[in-house]
């Protein structure tokens, strides 16, 4: 069966009622059966498809086995059979990864090959020859010199993030992207924090699909479920897992290493003997509340217990937020910022938490100035995290000496956890007896 009539016959199937497309099916050719799982698109998940508009790089920034490597081989496929003589890259960190992953693996060129399709592979020359007479060259991130000079009319690179030179190689290899009319690159790749990546994804003619390793359908349950028990939430998950590219901010009062050097499984972080609620309300309708749920141990150390924080709420439905979290935790204390609202803050609290002391304070430093001695309670080892919080981990990680820099337009959730922790390291007062 040729291409046109099994792309034909696929549009067909897809019509079909679920009955209909198995009896079809069955009464097949073998020939036409093999057309059919041979076109790339009837199969492919979403995130595989190249986007369109006029974009020069198409990046695919996502978790390990979202299916990149199969992307990259079947859309540099595609450029050949449309192209025939043209000239394509292929870049990886080593000439070795170029050879085991991108022609050689089992998601590689030679594996997308179609059955009627017989690619040449000369490891000796670095050089993958396409049936159409396209060519395809084998390059090192590692040495940028080797892509000053040839000209290319495509390239795919692999996992840039990884190379050892990733700006020189890039910048040489777009340097020579300039034959034919649309001269186009691929990257696939796992972020992993670095300029160059963070340049392409920034770049106004980069076109971004991001993913995360559970949006391949094709991969076995068992394997996702087993990585997202062992990494969700952590920055090593979020990084490898949900293809999280980390803007690591200059002079951030947190950094994500001390982060995960601080952290441990909710049951790990023992019974609390103190703990309490801070609350950071929104300063606008629609805005996020941040609520954090803190702890205090009986070895003294404090612990983040729970992100409940909540957007777009009323303030009724914010404080009923707060009162769940309290009962959760079982809390003995409510600390809320008053800035926003007034009485009207306390009022509110106690409409639905009469039972819990509420204690309202006044910001009267900036945000920086009041994090800074937890901040030095975290480096001591007198803090920690009991768990993985994504969203408040990322404004924390965004707070500087000089103001906040992180995601939203202001730091809720680390504002919250703030006055928590203010409150559990202050002082209390303790009876004393009077001689008479």
């Amino acid at each position: 069966m040729g291409r046109d009539a099994a792309r034909r016959l696929l549009r067909r199937l897809k019509k079909l009622s679920p009955f209909e497309r198995r009896r079809l099916i069955a009464r097949l050719p073998r020939a036409a059966l093999r057309a059919i799982r041979e076109e790339w698109w009837w199969h492919a998940h979403g995130g595989q498809c190249a986007p369109p508009g006029a974009w020069r790089v198409w990046l695919i920034m996502a978790g390990r086995g979202f299916g990149k490597t199969r992307a990259g081989a079947e859309w540099v496929w595609a450029r050949a059979r449309e192209h025939p003589g043209a000239r394509i890259a292929l870049v990886a960190a080593s000439l070795d990864e170029v050879a085991r992953v991108m022609v050689e693996g089992e998601s590689g060129l030679l594996a997308c090959a179609r059955s009627d399709e017989r690619p040449v592979w000369r490891p000796s020359k670095s050089e993958f020859l396409f049936p159409s007479g396209a060519t395809a060259q084998a390059y090192s991130g590692a040495h940028p010199a080797m892509l000053r000079g040839p000209q290319h009319h495509f390239a795919w690179c692999d996992e840039l993030a990884k190379w050892a030179r990733p700006a020189e190689a890039w910048a040489n290899l777009r340097l020579g992207l300039r034959l034919g009319s649309k001269p186009r690159a691929l990257v696939t790749t796992t972020p992993a924090p670095g300029a160059a990546l963070k340049r392409i994804a920034a770049a106004a003619d980069t076109a971004t699909t991001r993913g995360r390793t559970q949006d391949n359908p094709h991969l076995p349950e068992d394997f996702v479920t087993a990585m997202i028990a062992d990494y969700g939430g952590t920055r090593l998950g979020r990084q490898e897992l949900d293809g999280v590219l980390f803007d690591d901010v200059d002079n951030a009062l947190w950094e994500r290493e001390m982060i995960e050097r601080l952290r441990t499984g909710p049951r790990l972080a023992g019974e609390m003997r103190r703990v309490v609620i801070g609350v950071d309300p929104p300063a606008s309708a629609g805005g996020t509340c941040g609520i954090v749920a803190c702890g205090l141990d009986a070895d003294g150390r404090a612990w983040v217990l729970g992100d409940h924080s909540v957007a777009g709420a009323s303030p009724n439905g914010w404080a009923r937020k707060v009162a769940a979290a309290a009962e959760i935790w079982r809390a003995d204390r409510i600390v809320a910022e008053k800035n926003n609202g007034g009485d009207m803050v306390g009022s509110t609290l106690a409409s639905v938490a009469a039972e819990l002391p509420v204690k309202l304070v006044s910001a009267s430093r900036g945000k920086s100035a009041r994090a800074e001695p937890i901040v030095a309670r975290f480096e001591a080892g007198q803090a920690g995290f009991a768990g993985c919080f994504p969203e408040l981990e990322d404004e924390l990680c965004g707070m500087t000496v000089d103001g906040y820099r992180g995601p939203g337009d202001s730091p809720d959730r680390a504002d919250a956890m703030v006055w928590a922790m203010t409150e559990l390291f202050a002082p209390r007062a303790e009876p004393r007896i009077r001689r008479l």
